[in-house]
């Protein structure tokens, strides 16, 4: 049974994340936990699959009990999910440095909680289905130091066919960056054998680029002796097309407790990062027009608000309302009218400067952020050009239609 743990001082996130947290997968157990320090007390006697928790907690933020449940025996490689309001950078990176494996910004859009909390599941069941086949494999040599040759054969075997069922691109580095094992998944993205592979370093199979970089996170393992957070990176397949890994890297020992070697394991989520750009676009903008929608602008507003604070520079918003549209709906069908919607929002695309956001706010009513505005004069232009453009015939599906426009325009700071 999977078991996910969620920790926040508020009940109403615990309930909300507890029940998307139960619709990830069947058989996922809950539990849920108001006090950080309830919660290691517990998860030290019950290792969980995925760990959930908000940054700003009393008695023990985030960062430290990440910090304090990383120190708990098995813990080391359980994804630690840290949720967080703050946009400073050094929230984030505290809670790197303290083993957090992932991030979601507060107020978290339910998709992208279940999107990420389902990868990292899948991963965590992968990685631990490798060191678990890691570990049965050294019981096994220690069971018999008669028999030890031939059952490191046969569990090497048997560990490399185990692991070349899973859907991750699998390997194994030595402290030269030279691969010792990749699994059959690896080998097909590459586009070439596995037992060429072997004895070679990644250069010869992905190119420069992803083996300075992969060859630098491993020395990171071999001087740290432990496993690195999980991270995102683009790798080019055997076609030379882009695919976004989520990719762990851990460090596998010797009888000495010795850094032997790296494991490197990569998840392909290149569809997840496909289906968030598009819930991200579906959310912020028209179905119709494709235009900005109301969400979108009031960001870029408080975005707009936020950089005039800091540098007392004008802004203009426009509110734009078609006049007689409900007319032309009714009389001419509504089919024709979205045609309407859509001409009116190329002409308005076409009347302001790149860096300006044109938007549909629903309806007939349409509204255009000015940015950098240095005078009055400037908007009342703007304003002047948009009804000018909206006043001139429109002609859709053989008929010539006329439609005129009414503004009002907010300034700030003028306007408060």
């Amino acid at each position: 049974m999977t078991l996910i743990a969620i920790l926040d001082d508020r009940v109403t996130n615990r309930n909300i994340f507890s029940r998307l947290a139960a619709s990830l997968e069947a058989g996922v157990e809950v539990r849920a936990f108001g006090d950080p320090r309830e919660a290691l007390a517990v998860l030290a006697l019950h290792e969980p699959d995925l760990v959930i928790t908000d940054f700003k907690m009393p008695h023990m933020d985030g960062a430290d009990f990440t910090r304090h449940f990383r120190a708990l025996p098995g813990a080391a490689d359980i994804p630690v999910i840290v949720i967080t309001v703050y946009e400073d950078r050094s929230f984030r990176l505290r809670a790197l440095e303290a083993g957090a494996t992932d991030f979601l910004q507060s107020p978290v859009d339910h998709q992208e909680f279940l999107t990420r909390a389902r990868n990292l599941l899948k991963l965590s069941k992968h990685q631990r289905l490798i060191r678990n086949r890691a570990l049965s494999l050294a019981h096994e040599l220690a069971a018999s130091e008669q028999s030890r040759a031939a059952l490191l054969r046969d569990s090497r075997e048997r560990l490399a066919q185990v692991i070349d069922t899973v859907p991750a691109l699998v390997s194994a580095t030595d402290e030269h960056g030279v691969y010792i094992f990749v699994n059959a998944h690896l080998a097909r993205f590459a586009g070439v054998d596995a037992a060429q592979v072997i004895g070679q370093d990644a250069h010869s199979t992905f190119g420069a680029d992803y083996a300075a970089r992969s060859q630098a996170l491993d020395r990171l393992v071999f001087e740290s002796g432990a496993a690195l957070p999980a991270y995102e990176e683009e790798i080019l397949d055997h076609s030379g097309a882009p695919h976004v890994f989520l990719t762990t890297k851990a460090p596998l020992h010797d009888a000495a407790h010795k850094v032997v070697s790296v494991l490197t394991s990569a998840l392909d989520i290149t569809e997840r990062k496909q289906a968030e750009s598009q819930l991200r676009h579906i959310a912020h903008h028209d179905p119709l027009t494709r235009l900005p929608n109301r969400l979108l602008l009031q960001q870029r507003l408080q975005r707009e608000l936020a950089r005039n604070r800091r540098g007392g520079r004008m802004f203009a918003l426009h509110f734009i309302d078609l006049d007689r549209f409900k007319d032309i709906n009714d009389v001419l069908g509504h089919q024709l009218g979205d045609q309407l919607l859509l001409a009116v929002a190329g002409r308005l695309s076409n009347t302001v400067r790149e860096g300006d956001t044109v938007a549909r706010l629903g309806g007939d009513e349409f509204a255009i952020l000015q940015v950098e505005t240095q005078e009055a004069e400037e908007a009342a232009a703007l304003a002047r050009h948009a009804i000018a453009s909206i006043g001139q015939p429109f002609g859709i599906d053989g008929q010539t239609l006329g439609v005129s426009a009414s503004i009002g325009i907010t300034l700030y700071p003028t306007d408060g």
